[in-house]
């Protein structure tokens, strides 16, 4: 393995006290964040409450207020602290990872520290732009689903309408982004495993038929049960496996390469007999 350790050796009770140390960090900034989240609880709610109404303007309802209800006094104190964790752990992951990353880093060798920290940079991102597909997108259209099934009361019919409770308007969204952005992630964990040869594009792409059917599966389990919402997630699920093979195809290409300058090295060094 080229490449040198920085990494000292120390004694147990040492590591112990630098984890505590970093443990104590990636607490300290989650409950900062998570403080400041539940001070703006409210607006963060508000803001989550956007894509509701952009599915009521497709539904054709705009000129309807947009109205969530509580039915147990503590309902919705509870989800303002479920914003806050959900926000304080997004707010702090630079932090954790960070902490994280300083911990391990010293028994890394440089080309592996090297190598791991595109990953670390690419993996919040990733997780950023699921978030985003989710919420400018899938939640609107999920919404403007569940609204279709609204009835107007017309003659010999009940007026049936929607007024969604707003822990389960949180946990739906919520569920969406955990969804979505661990599905973004594929692409970063199928790389790191082509790495460490684990994985193959060749062996990838052979198991893709039974991929596209685990797509689908893994999205009626992480998705609510609507037809929207899991081939939402089982499609751009099928596209980033696709992505990770491209970039498995990349890692052994790079690998290849490599091997070939090495070997190349090597000859011109060797004495002439």
């Amino acid at each position: 393995m080229s490449g040198e350790i920085d990494d000292k050796p120390m004694p147990l009770i040492e590591h112990l006290i630098e984890l505590r140390g970093r443990l104590m960090w990636a607490v300290g900034g989650f409950f900062i964040a998570f403080l400041v989240c539940f001070f703006f609880a409210k607006e963060l709610f508000n803001l989550l409450v956007i894509p509701f109404t952009w599915a009521v303007d497709w539904a054709g309802l705009a000129d309807r207020r947009i109205e969530l209800i509580y039915t147990a006094p503590q309902e919705f104190f509870f989800t303002q602290i479920k914003i806050a964790m959900f926000g304080g752990l997004v707010l702090a992951f630079p932090v954790i990872a960070a902490q994280i990353y300083k911990f391990v880093a010293p028994g890394l060798y440089k080309n592996e520290r090297h190598a791991f920290m595109p990953f670390l940079i690419a993996s919040p991102i990733l997780f950023l732009l699921g978030a985003a597909l989710v919420y400018f997108f899938f939640t609107p259209m999920v919404m403007w689903f569940f609204l279709s099934m609204e009835q107007t009361g017309g003659t010999g019919e009940a007026s049936i309408m929607l007024l969604p409770k707003v822990s389960e308007y949180l946990g739906l969204i919520m569920t969406l982004i955990f969804a979505f952005g661990l599905v973004f992630q594929l692409p970063v964990v199928t790389t790191l495993m082509a790495r460490v040869g684990l994985v193959s594009a060749k062996g990838l792409a052979e198991k893709r038929k039974y991929a596209i059917v685990i797509a689908f599966v893994a999205a009626a389990i992480l998705t609510p049960p609507d037809p929207v919402s899991q081939i939402g997630l089982a499609l751009p699920t099928i596209l980033l496996y696709e992505i990770a093979i491209y970039c498995a195809r990349l890692v052994e290409r790079k690998r290849a390469a490599l091997a070939e300058n090495e070997e190349d090295a090597a000859s011109t060094d060797q004495p002439e007999g």
